[in-house]
């Protein structure tokens, strides 16, 4: 491998005939517990589930990262395609992939994306990442001898790109698919070599891209590639699956904290401490931030706005200026006692797809002390933290819409 490779290259995608792409497509492996996954496939025998998942076609207490259900994702890939449910593309293409949700639009481009790039910081991260997830993927990879699950990229402005892209969509897509919560996935052919050149080139102008979710995916494919260096193997290891957004129409939602205790202290104790560190204003409607540095907090049945100090928050810092760091030093930390958010088992994390309901009623239950409402960190923050090198805390971002699983895999031969 040479550094010399381009930063993403067409692929041979292995997808569902346009008839069968509603029957395949499925939501993210990660998004669902292996419980949620078998009502969701049942009565499907085409979903992906059975392949990203594929726990739910053996018994409940089989562990889920047995030898036995790899096996059963590839012997289950395999009758998709021995079935004529999933096909492989002719020759090496890109695809053009649009997510509308409600009123929000994105178009991307699914592409491979190089674990050269990837390895030397121009694909860039800002999460670590948990050997055992990443063993997983790698294990899944192998077993199937593909990538099925895309990783989610942002790349900087580039009117150039985006034109390209979006000319692709005037053609008929090769799969339109309403999902059950009611995102569409459309997805278009890109063959043409004078398209393929010009997308290439112009991503290949771009300083870096940006992993937005699927750390581990990328971790895990840049490990196979490692492995099958030298070993006389077709080089497509040294792609990565991936679905590439321009960063300005991707849209993150609020990761909101809730906390099972308030660390000894009383409610009015507790609104004391947080009132040293933020000026705090009682509100009669859920309180959802309009801007950084603000807070909801619900407590006792009650909404407060939140405003940090401030002389509280390092301007200068990509890391310690987020909300989610802010709330994390001035509040979780000193206050509730919550230092480590990864293994701490007194705090929880809810996405804003959720709403604010969400947080009432854990609190309401009885299951929660406190939750906290926060601000989406921006995509130019991730990015800022990214550039710097840095690691942004656990659960900093939510991803709306999700990827589909199914639609496009990458094949490893």
């Amino acid at each position: 491998m040479t550094a010399a490779r381009p930063l993403i290259r067409p692929f041979a995608a292995l997808r569902p005939y346009p008839e069968h792409a509603a029957a395949v497509a499925a939501p993210p492996y990660d998004v669902l517990s292996s419980s949620e996954a078998r009502a969701r496939a049942a009565g499907k025998p085409y979903s992906f589930l059975h392949i990203s998942k594929a726990e739910i076609d053996l018994p409940p207490e089989i562990d889920h990262h047995a030898p036995e259900v790899y096996a059963r994702s590839a012997e289950n890939l395999k009758k998709l395609i021995g079935d004529g449910i999933l096909m492989r593309e002719a020759k090496p293409c890109y695809y053009a992939y649009r997510l509308v949700m409600g009123a929000h639009t994105q178009t991307g481009l699914i592409a491979g994306a190089s674990v050269a790039a990837y390895d030397a910081s121009r694909i860039r991260k800002h999460e670590f990442t948990r050997p055992d997830k990443e063993d997983d993927r790698v294990r899944q990879i192998e077993a199937l001898d593909a990538q099925t699950g895309p990783v989610l990229l942002a790349h900087p402005d580039s009117e150039e790109a985006e034109r390209l892209v979006a000319a692709a969509t005037l053609d008929a897509p090769i799969a339109d698919v309403t999902a059950d919560d009611g995102i569409r996935h459309t997805v278009w052919r890109i063959d043409g070599e004078a398209a393929i050149e010009r997308i290439g080139a112009a991503v290949e102008a771009m300083p870096a891209l940006y992993i937005a979710d699927g750390h581990h995916r990328s971790a895990a494919a840049s490990r196979v590639a490692a492995a099958r260096r030298g070993r006389g193997l077709p080089d497509s290891a040294e792609y990565f699956l991936a679905v590439i957004f321009p960063a300005r129409q991707m849209r993150i939602l609020d990761y909101n904290r809730v906390v099972r205790d308030l660390n000894g202290l009383s409610a009015d104790a507790f609104l004391a401490a947080v009132g040293e560190r933020c000026a705090v204003a009682p509100s009669a409607a859920p309180a959802k931030p309009d801007r950084a540095g603000t807070f909801g907090m619900y407590l006792g049945g009650r909404w407060y706005r939140l405003a940090i100090r401030p002389e509280l928050v390092p301007a200068q810092d990509p890391v310690r200026r987020l909300d989610v760091s802010v709330l994390s030093e001035q509040i979780l930390e000193p206050i509730l006692g919550i230092a480590d958010l990864r293994r701490d088992t007194r705090i929880d994390f809810v996405g804003g797809i959720r709403g604010l309901p969400e947080l009432e009623r854990r609190v309401d239950s009885g299951e929660m002390a406190v939750a906290f409402a926060m601000y989406p960190t921006q995509l130019s923050e991730l990015m800022s933290v990214a550039d710097a090198g840095e690691i942004m805390p656990p659960k900093s971002t939510w991803f709306e819409p999700k990827l589909a699983d199914g639609l496009a895999s990458h094949v490893l031969d």
